[in-house]
C-alpha cells in the first residue's frame, strides 16, 4: 500500500504526525469482466516482432501469473511493464485460443 502524506510539506514541531492517505491497489477482476487488447508491435525492436497484451486490471501478482501462463504456453521470453505484457513473437493465435479457454474479454487489433 502506498502513502503519500495529506496537505502538510514540512512541520518543525517534533510531536506532529502526519496523516497519511492511503491509496488501494485494485482488486483483480474476474476473467469475463476483463478487456484485453492483443496486438503485435515491431517498432522500436529492430524489425523483431512482439505480441502485446493491454488492458489487465488487478493486482501485480496476478498480471505477473498471468505473464508466466503465457509464457509457458507459447514457450517464449516475455515480461509485464506498466500493466502490460509483452511476449517475444508473433503468439497472437495461441493467445486468443488460451483466452477463449479461460473466458476473457478480449479484442485482437493491429492485424
Amino acid at each position: 500500500m502506498k502513502k503519500s502524506k495529506k496537505n502538510i510539506v514540512y512541520s518543525t514541531n517534533p510531536d506532529f504526525n502526519y496523516d497519511f492517505e492511503s491509496v488501494h491497489n485494485d482488486d483483480t477482476l474476474s476473467n469475463n469482466e476483463q478487456k484485453l487488447k492483443i496486438y503485435p508491435d515491431r517498432k522500436n525492436r529492430k524489425g523483431k516482432t512482439v505480441t502485446i497484451i493491454t488492458g489487465f486490471t488487478g493486482k501485480p501478482e496476478d498480471i505477473k501469473s498471468l505473464e508466466k501462463k503465457l509464457k509457458s504456453l507459447c514457450g517464449c521470453g516475455g515480461t509485464s511493464k506498466n500493466g502490460d505484457i509483452l511476449l517475444q513473437g508473433n503468439f497472437i493465435k495461441k493467445v486468443s485460443e488460451y483466452f477463449d479457454n479461460e473466458g476473457y474479454k478480449y479484442k485482437i487489433s493491429g492485424i
